[in-house]
C-alpha cells in the first residue's frame, strides 16, 4: 500500500505541474514543474514521508532501464548523428562547461551565505 500512495503522490505532483504549465503558459516541461511542486511540498512538510521514500527508492532501483530507449535511438539514427557530430560535440562541451560554471557559482554563493565565507 505505501508504494501505491507514494506513486500517487508523484503522479499527482506531475499532474499539478502539467496543469500549472498549461494554465500559465510557462516554457517549462510539466514534469519539471511537478518536481518543483513536490520540492515545495517536502520543504513545507519538513521530511520525506515513508510512502514517498519507498516509491522513490523503487524507481531509482530501475533508473538504468530508462536509458535503454535513448541508446536504441542513438543506434537507430547513428547516420544522422554522424552528419552533425561536430555541432553536437561543441554543443555538449559548451553546455557542460556552462552548467559546471553556474553550479560552482551557485554553490559559492550558498556557501558564503551559510558559513559567511571570506573574500575569495
Amino acid at each position: 500500500m505505501p508504494l501505491i500512495v507514494g506513486m500517487s503522490v508523484l503522479l499527482g505532483c506531475q499532474f499539478i505541474g502539467e496543469l500549472l504549465v498549461r494554465a500559465l503558459s510557462l516554457p517549462v516541461p510539466g514534469p519539471v514543474m511537478g518536481m518543483v511542486v513536490l520540492l515545495v511540498a517536502l520543504m513545507v512538510n519538513g521530511r520525506v514521508p515513508s510512502a514517498l521514500r519507498t516509491a522513490g527508492e523503487g524507481l531509482l532501483r530501475y533508473l538504468t532501464l530508462l536509458f535503454v530507449p535513448a541508446g536504441v535511438g542513438i543506434m537507430s539514427h547513428f547516420g544522422l548523428i554522424g552528419e552533425d557530430l561536430g555541432i553536437l560535440a561543441v554543443t555538449l562541451v559548451v553546455s557542460t562547461g556552462l552548467t559546471l560554471a553556474v553550479t560552482a557559482k551557485v554553490l559559492d554563493v550558498l556557501a558564503k551565505r551559510r558559513w559567511g565565507g571570506g573574500d575569495s
